[in-house]
């Protein structure tokens, strides 16, 4: 393996948004924007935010500071109006632009750019540091959709990892001792 810190980067975002999609493909369209509380953000939202703050992070990467001039982040926080709300195929369309911009930057580095200086809000972070600070953001995230969309399906969730009570069995189909 040539670029093995940037082949886990990878891997790991790529289960980032695998979690993030397994879980909110289980939902509707009107779950997509259901708020769990009035102070909470909705499925939709999150995933609108997300979306953000990639392409604000990832574009122009080594070159310029990751919150973009053109980034409006308190826009991301703001629910579509009722009737103009967001269907499955256009969250999916606008969070797999999204994600291809991280992608396409993941696949132009490798291993020696690690430690080049890039800012976030003006702040120098290495590259490893930058990437290892969007990983550990976009895991909250996910945590937030999956438990949304878990609560919004109840009984019809289909878990995204070893089902609690089939840790044995999984262990099992895996060769792993119990």
């Amino acid at each position: 393996m040539s670029n093995p810190t940037i082949t886990a980067f990878r891997t790991e975002f790529a289960k980032v948004k695998k979690n993030c999609e397994g879980a909110f493909s289980q939902l509707t369209d009107a779950q997509l924007h259901v708020r769990l509380a009035d102070d909470h953000n909705s499925v939709r939202v999150i995933c609108k935010h997300m979306a953000g703050n990639l392409r604000s992070r990832f574009t122009d990467f080594l070159t310029t500071d990751g919150e973009k001039p053109w980034r409006n982040r308190d826009t991301e926080f703001v629910e579509d109006a009722p009737g103009q709300q967001l269907s499955m195929p256009t969250l999916r369309a606008e969070w797999d632009s999204a994600w291809a911009v991280l992608f396409e930057l993941l696949a132009s580095l490798n291993d020696a750019d690690m430690g080049r200086i890039v800012t976030i809000r003006t702040e120098p972070h290495t590259v490893a540091l930058a990437l290892a600070r969007q990983l550990a953001h976009y895991g909250y995230h996910t945590g937030q959709i999956v438990l949304i969309s878990k609560t919004l399906r109840g009984s019809g969730w289909k878990y995204l990892s070893v089902p609690r009570g089939a840790s044995a069995a999984f262990n099992a189909e895996m060769g792993r001792p119990k």
